[in-house]
């Protein structure tokens, strides 16, 4: 008796043009997915054949985006504005297909659920619920960095001052980076149109509004979204954000008190048993940069650092490209979850 045809799926990408579409994009160019069809929708697009992309070398047409285009597709990646997203998340169901959002439109909102694969993508396995939301990067990174702890040693405490890049601020903000460094090293005026305040070859404690203490909008929310993934609701963590003059990659400082003993030979070994982490050579002077990590899909991991004065505590430090590990990688693996394809082999690297 032949073996049964391996199922393949309907998928589409709306927002084919943002940084978010364009690393999904990519994601599913280079990894295996079974795929029957990719199509691509841009709300921008008026009319048919008057844009193109490409996928696997071949040209695609970017099409208009009305909600019967995506009725009863198997996935759709939403990577547009928030305000297009939240239009096709809420027509999900209705619409009978699965959407994943990109763009945070609804990471505060309680009945969605916020997934980092590996981590609680139980629910979504056993559920399939017609809509997930794809969490902030720095969640995504720091729910896998507490995920390799917590388990062996307990966290009493969580501790981050993250170095956030201007890609997080969509691709103006990465061209505002680009100009302003040009025009400084030419010695003309820098233009501002993103950041009120110049961001190359500097450092900004504050982008945003903040609340009676100081905290913006996003580090609470990043803040709630690790709570949701991990549980329990009161996990205690405080984080800090800070913007850098870095066009990709987050750089994250972690101080953890741990309920038990520990060393650093041990949380290294923790890091190592998961292959979403690439760990450098134990003590080296090379340490893991925003360099190590553009465009890859791993945590990159070290120094760690053990402090003697204070029982049970080390500082971590990691770094991980935001739009591809922090992003696309964690969405890619949520939609074979919902479809339930086959876990994917550990990739080398």
């Amino acid at each position: 008796m032949p073996a049964p045809k391996a199922r393949s799926f309907r998928v589409a990408i709306v927002g084919s043009d943002t940084l978010r579409g364009k690393e999904i994009k990519s994601v599913l160019s280079t990894r295996p997915f079974p795929l029957r069809s990719l199509e691509f929708y841009d709300p921008g697009v008026d009319q048919e054949f008057s844009k193109l992309t490409q996928f696997r070398d071949e040209p695609k047409v970017v099409h208009h985006l009305e909600p019967r285009s995506l009725a009863g597709l198997d996935i759709v990646f939403l990577a547009a504005d928030v305000r297009t997203d939240t239009v096709y998340g809420e027509l999900a169901g209705e619409m009978d297909y699965r959407a994943i959002d990109l763009s945070e439109a609804f990471n505060a909102h309680p009945e969605v659920p916020v997934v980092v694969a590996g981590v609680n993508d139980a629910t979504v396995k056993a559920e399939k619920p017609p809509l997930v939301a794809n969490p902030n990067p720095m969640t995504v990174i720091l729910c896998h960095l507490f995920q390799a702890v917590r388990p062996a040693f307990g966290i009493a405490k969580a501790v981050v001052f993250v170095l956030e890049p201007v890609s997080a601020f969509e691709e103006e903000a990465i061209q505002e980076l680009a100009e302003q460094s040009f025009a400084l090293l030419g010695g003309s005026s820098v233009p501002r149109k993103v950041f009120r305040d110049q961001i190359a070859f500097n450092l900004l404690s504050r982008v945003e509004k903040s609340d009676a203490n100081g905290f913006s909008a996003r580090e609470r929310r990043v803040i709630s979204e690790v709570r949701r993934v991990m549980h329990p609701a009161e996990f205690p963590l405080s984080l800090s954000v800070v913007l850098a003059p870095v066009f990709h990659t987050y750089s994250i400082m972690t101080y953890l008190e741990l309920e038990k003993d520990a060393s650093i030979a041990a949380l290294e070994a923790r890091f190592r048993k998961n292959g979403i982490f690439h760990l450098g050579p134990a003590r080296s002077e090379g340490a893991m940069s925003s360099v190590s990590a553009a465009g890859k899909d791993k945590i990159f991991v070290g120094p760690i650092k053990r402090e003697e004065t204070l029982p049970r505590s080390f500082w971590v430090w990691a770094v991980a490209d935001n739009l591809t590990l922090g992003s696309a990688v964690n969405a890619y693996k949520i939609a074979r979850s919902l479809l339930g394809v086959a876990r994917e082999r550990a990739r080398v690297r």
